[in-house]
This record gives structure tokens, sequence and C-alpha cells, in this order.
């Protein structure tokens, strides 16, 4: 089992604060489902911190969410959030963190150049496939809508603004991991384990 050290908590706070500031900044849509940045807080969480770490940062912002403090998109927060229209999307950041972080962390994360990049869009595109599926699945228990109008309320809208985010993702992460590696060298190593 990995061990948490205090640079791996202050690491996973961060990312989780990171989460919660990226909350604020909402798009409101008819569907329900705001436009957030906290995708990209997710994704670069999961790509930064790896796998475990990216998972429990994910899982420490959501569960500070369901305790009630307004860290969700229109400054929300509360079990309400997690089982309204858009709970299903919130509940599936941490496990879509978990997955693009292994698949980065085992195929990406070593690689240089066109293939690094491809990998982390590979990683993120499976990583919005956990939370398409997730979120899409309660918004239409929720709702009853069909799966064809619940995708053009809950997906379609979004897919361009999901596709910048990761290639933001993506130009930011390189940045970040030659910063981080000298402080957090042997945390991020361990995350790879």
């Amino acid at each position: 089992m990995k061990k948490f050290t205090v640079k791996t908590i202050v690491l996973c706070a961060m990312f989780a604060a990171l989460c919660c500031a990226t909350a604020p900044i909402s798009i409101p849509l008819p569907g329900g489902v705001p436009i957030t940045l906290q995708t990209a807080a997710v994704f670069l969480a999961a790509l930064l911190l790896g796998p475990l770490y990216g998972f429990v940062a994910v899982l420490v912002y959501v569960l500070l969410g369901a305790v009630g403090l307004p860290v969700f998109a229109g400054f929300s927060g509360g079990i309400g959030s997690l089982v309204g229209m858009s709970g299903g999307f919130i509940m599936s950041w941490p496990f879509a963190a978990l997955l693009a972080g292994f698949i980065y962390f085992k195929f990406g994360r070593n690689k240089k150049g066109v293939v690094k990049y491809a990998e982390m869009i590979v990683a993120m595109l499976l990583g919005s496939v956990v939370i398409y599926v997730v979120g899409l699945t309660q918004f239409i228990f929720l709702t009853k809508m069909s799966i064809q109008a619940s995708l053009l309320a809950c997906m379609v809208p979004f897919i361009p603004g999901d596709l910048l985010k990761m290639v933001l993702v993506a130009i930011i992460v390189p940045v970040l991991e030659k910063a981080m590696k000298s402080i957090f060298a042997d945390e991020l190593a361990s995350a790879n384990a």
C-alpha cells in the first residue's frame, strides 16, 4: 500500500482546493448541468498526482461538497447536489481521475513529445467517458428523458469545451511536472509504483 506522507497529503489538499477554486467559474445551461472548469482540475490532479493521489484529492473535494460546504458549481453543496441532475457527474470525478491517472502514469508519463501529449488526451478522453456514462445515467434516471434528449442536454453542448479543457491541461501538465519534480520527486515517483 502506498504511504501517505505530509507532502502527499499537502498535494492532495492543494488539488482538492483547486477543484474548489474552479467551481465558481460556471456557465449555467438550460439542461441543468453547468459548464465549469472543475473537470480541468480533476484531470490536472489525475495527470500530475497519479491514480491514487489524484483519486484521493478529487474524493476529498466531493466529500467536502457532500457535507455541505459550498464548493460545487454556483456555490452549492450538500447531499442534494449529489442526488440532483448533475450529481452523477460530480460523483464520477474521483473515478475519472483514477482511470485517467492510471492510464497516463502507466503509458504516457515518461514519454516525450507528441506521444506524451497523445497519451494525456487519451487518458482524459477515457476519464470523460466515465464522467459522461455515470452523469448521464443519473440524469436519465431523474429526469426520465430519452437517451437522445439527455445526450443533447448533457453531453453534446459540453464536447467542444471539454476538448478545449483537455488541450489546455495537456499544455499545462508538462510545465507543472517539471516544477513539481524538484519538490515532490519521491512522492510522485511512488505514485507511479
